[in-house]
């Protein structure tokens, strides 16, 4: 568990961003939130979906991922702490970028300690559990023999496929219900279970920011949804008084 915030001002949160280089006005807001929100805050923890997909970190090398390379840098270099976890897009970011980036991988789950309250990070599509179709193609691109076997193959090879998977996870998406592709609740009280019940519990994936309150066997958790950048870019912001939610105003 990672104890930050004794000291802290404020720190922020943020996930599924979906940065791509077909949308180019997200991109240059969130660079724009680097330099200008995210400077005043102690830590940032980005929780999955930073990129619309990640073909490996060989494919760093363009202008796009340049640019959130060097204000990753600039911003760690003023002394905040940016912290990144796995999405479902992007779980083959590894430590070549993240330390390219000066950025600090996380497992999913995480529990830190944040201003004297347990906060536990999620990407939170593990917990799509009614997904059986989903939940069968995660544990398949999260075996490391699949990736090693995927990451051999030629960077051409790699996006084409992965291009390929976008398009037919999105046909597929049409055929389910919102239910469906959304936290099973049962999973929800068992993994809050397994880290005793902390007080706070971040995540995005679903794209349904939202304030939740849970009461599970005599305890009072919160539930933070965070939101997708697709319309308009948002952030979870924590400091001694609490979480506030956040919009920027953004444009695709």
């Amino acid at each position: 568990m990672t104890n930050i915030g004794d000291q802290a001002s404020h720190t922020l949160f943020i996930s599924d961003l979906h940065l791509c280089v077909s949308r180019p006005k997200i991109t240059a807001a969130f660079l724009q939130f680097l330099q200008h929100t995210a400077t005043k805050a102690d830590a940032l923890y980005i929780l999955g979906d930073l990129f619309e997909y990640w073909a490996g970190d060989d494919a760093m090398k363009d202008a796009h991922h340049d640019a959130i390379i060097c204000a990753f840098q600039v911003l760690t270099n003023t002394g905040v702490k940016v912290y990144f976890m796995h999405g479902n897009r992007d779980f083959l970011v590894a430590h070549s970028f993240c330390d390219a980036a000066n950025i600090t991988l996380l497992a999913d789950p995480t529990l830190i300690t944040l201003y004297n309250q347990k906060v536990l990070l999620s990407h939170g599509d593990a917990l799509c559990t009614d997904d059986a179709a989903y939940m069968q193609f995660r544990q398949q691109v999260r075996n490391s023999q699949w990736q090693a076997d995927f990451l051999s193959l030629p960077l051409a090879e790699r996006k084409r496929q992965i291009e390929a998977i976008r398009m037919r996870s999105e046909q597929e998406k049409t055929q389910k219900t919102a239910e469906i592709m959304d936290i099973n609740q049962n999973a929800l009280a068992k993994l809050l279970a397994e880290f005793d019940y902390p007080a706070i519990f971040v995540h995005g994936h679903t794209h349904r920011p939202n304030q939740h309150h849970l009461h599970l066997n005599g305890h009072h958790i919160t539930r933070w949804v965070l939101g997708d950048w697709y319309e308009q870019g948002s952030y979870l912001m924590c400091n001694r008084e609490g979480f506030s939610s956040v919009k920027l105003a953004t444009e695709n």
